[in-house]
């Protein structure tokens, strides 16, 4: 089964059990209209009435605090996972320190990055934490995935260098990057949606005006069930699209993953 048509089912079945519940289980009590399960009809229907304009506004200042989140903890990671293989040494220094960031709890490292980095200068600018939030969600992800990378390298190709004179950097620069590059962008690929939401968590703690974390605390309260699904969903929409990006472009860097012929 090609793969568009996998997506296309799953995502048929995912709105059909969601307007299934939403007419089943969730209906509103005698009375009210309130349901926490809209249907998708009246999800589209008020994201329709709403128009681009109001989401536009917050998810703009959340997909400027994950991109730069993203490359902030990209950078590191795989600055972190180079140095393994210039001093090995130290791999199971860089590899504690990754499980320790993936297994640090949220609430408390947003906690602790609210009172230290501070939130945004002002509203509609990038919340601080929100950023630092984004960076950490995807640091252990890139690590993982640069370290298993480099360990791929031909083992032939490494004794070609070093027979020519070349010494670690230059089997990381010719030989080890080259292999690790599939790994590393896939690594990549799927940080993108862990940096929107790393992103989005930070704006509950430490938030600025004007984005997505203030806008469904402001909606909850208001119990807009509606918006928050179409929040939701955008959101979704948001993550799937960085994705797709991401994958495409290491289709066109990697193209004998693929089976297509290089230049």
């Amino acid at each position: 089964m090609p793969g568009w048509l996998a997506g296309i089912i799953g995502a048929v079945v995912i709105v059909a059990a969601w307007w299934l519940m939403s007419a089943t289980v969730f209906t509103p009590p005698p009375g009210t209209d309130f349901t926490p399960v809209p249907s998708p009809l009246a999800v589209f229907q008020q994201l329709a009435a709403d128009g681009p304009g109001p989401y536009w506004s917050v998810f703009q200042v959340t997909i400027t605090e994950a991109l730069i989140g993203f490359c902030w903890g990209n950078l590191v990671a795989l600055l972190l996972a180079s140095t393994v293989l210039l001093l090995p040494r130290l791999e199971p220094v860089v590899t504690q320190v990754a499980v320790v960031s993936y297994c640090l709890p949220v609430v408390a490292v947003g906690g602790i990055s609210v009172v230290v980095l501070g939130g945004a200068k002002q509203p509609g600018d990038p919340s601080v934490t929100a950023i630092f939030l984004a960076a950490l969600a995807v640091f252990f992800t890139t690590v993982v995935g640069a370290l298993a990378g480099f360990r791929a390298a031909d083992r032939a190709s490494l004794d070609v260098v070093r027979v020519f004179g070349g010494g670690r950097w230059a089997q990381l620069t010719k030989v080890r990057l080259v292999a690790a590059a599939p790994a590393i962008l896939n690594a990549l690929q799927i940080a993108v949606p862990s940096a929107f939401l790393g992103a989005v968590l930070g704006e509950y703690m430490g938030a600025t005006d004007r984005s997505v974390g203030i806008t469904l605390i402001r909606l909850q309260g208001n119990l807009d069930s509606t918006r928050v699904w179409a929040v939701f969903l955008l959101c979704a929409l948001v993550a799937l699209v960085g994705y797709a990006a991401v994958g495409l472009i290491a289709r066109f860097v990697t193209p004998w993953v693929s089976g297509r012929s290089t230049p």
